[in-house]
C-alpha cells in the first residue's frame, strides 16, 4: 500500500497557535520534509516533540531534486509530512510540486489546518473578505510589477499579497500609481507576534508612511476596484491611450492601463487604437 502525504500548518508567529494534531503527526511521520530543519528543530524543542523519522531538507533550491525522493518513500508506504517556516506548505511556500506528483501517482494527500498568514491579514483589514484573491509576491523590477498591478487594476475582488520589508514602500507607492492614491488598504506586519501592527488607510497614505521604513513580515490587503459606471466610448479610450503614449509608456502598456481602469477587455481599447489609426490614414 502507498503512504499517505500530510500538509501540516505551523505557527506564523505565536507557538501556542500549533493545531493539536501537528505534534502529533511530527511525532509519528516516517519521514519530514522542512523547509528549514533548524527551525523544525526549535518547534519540536517548544512542542516539546521528539521526531522518531528522517528529517530532510525541502526548500526552493531542491525542490525539483528532492520530489522524486519523497515520492518514492510514499509510494513504499511512507507517513511523510510536509512543513514550512510558517503557515501552509504551498502557500507561496515549498509544496506545489510533491502534491502535484503524489496525486499523479494517485498516493493520498491530507493536510493539518494551521495559521494562514492570508486569511489572519484578510480578517483583520477592515476590507470585503465574501470574495477575495491571493496574489503572492509581486516581481522585484519595478517594470515586471508595476505590469503585473496592472493586469489586476479592474479586479473587483479584495487583493492580498505578500512582501518583503524592504520593498514595501516602493510596492505601495507602485499600487498607489496604478490602483489610485484613495484605494482603501491595510499593511499587516508581525501578525501573532508581540510587535502586531495593522495599519489601515489609502494607498497614497501608506506608501507615505511605508517610506520611513517598515520591518517585520508583511501582508498586504487591497480593496478591489469600484464598480464602474462610466461607460467610455472608443474615441475616449483612445484619448486615454494617446495620453499615456505621449506620457512615455510603450503602446501595449498604455493599452493595457486604460483597458484595466476602463473595466473592458484588452481587445477593445486595441481595436479601437487601430479603427482610429486607420481612419487617419484615409482621411484626406
Amino acid at each position: 500500500m502507498t503512504g499517505t502525504l500530510v500538509l501540516a500548518g505551523t505557527p506564523i508567529g505565536d507557538i501556542a497557535d500549533a493545531p493539536p494534531r501537528l505534534a502529533a503527526e511530527l511525532a509519528g511521520a516516517d519521514v519530514i520534509a522542512a523547509e528549514d530543519t533548524r527551525r523544525l528543530r526549535r518547534l519540536t524543542q517548544a512542542l516539546d516533540v521528539q521526531p522518531t523519522g528522517r528529517v530532510v531538507s525541502y526548500f526552493e533550491g531542491n525542490e525539483s531534486a528532492r520530489t522524486p525522493e519523497l515520492v518514492e518513500a510514499l509510494a513504499g508506504g511512507a507517513r511523510v509530512l510536509l512543513v514550512t517556516d510558517a503557515g501552509m506548505p504551498s502557500v507561496s511556500d515549498p509544496g506545489y510540486r510533491l502534491v502535484a506528483a503524489a496525486v499523479e501517482k494517485d498516493i493520498k494527500v491530507t493536510a493539518v489546518p494551521g495559521p494562514s498568514a492570508v486569511l489572519t491579514a484578510l480578517a483583520l483589514s477592515g476590507l470585503p473578505v465574501d470574495r477575495f484573491c491571493f496574489e503572492g509576491f509581486l516581481p522585484r523590477k519595478a517594470g515586471e510589477r508595476l505590469s503585473r498591478l496592472r493586469e489586476v487594476a479592474a479586479e473587483r475582488r479584495t487583493l492580498v499579497y505578500f512582501e518583503a520589508p524592504h520593498r514595501l514602500d516602493d510596492t505601495l507607492a507602485a499600487m498607489a500609481e496604478v490602483f489610485g492614491t484613495e484605494r482603501r488598504a491595510a499593511v499587516c506586519r508581525e501578525l501573532t507576534k508581540t510587535y502586531e501592527e495593522v495599519k489601515r488607510g489609502p494607498l497614497g497614505d501608506l506608501a507615505a508612511w511605508a517610506a520611513e521604513g517598515v520591518r517585520g513580515e508583511i501582508t498586504v490587503v487591497v480593496e478591489g476596484a469600484p464598480e464602474k459606471t462610466e461607460v467610455l466610448d472608443a474615441e475616449e479610450l483612445v484619448r486615454r491611450v494617446r495620453v499615456r503614449e505621449e506620457a512615455g509608456e510603450r503602446r501595449k502598456e498604455a493599452i493595457a492601463a486604460v483597458a484595466a481602469d476602463a473595466g473592458v477587455p484588452k481587445r477593445e481599447v486595441f481595436d479601437a487604437v487601430v479603427a482610429a489609426k486607420n481612419a487617419a490614414r484615409t482621411t484626406p
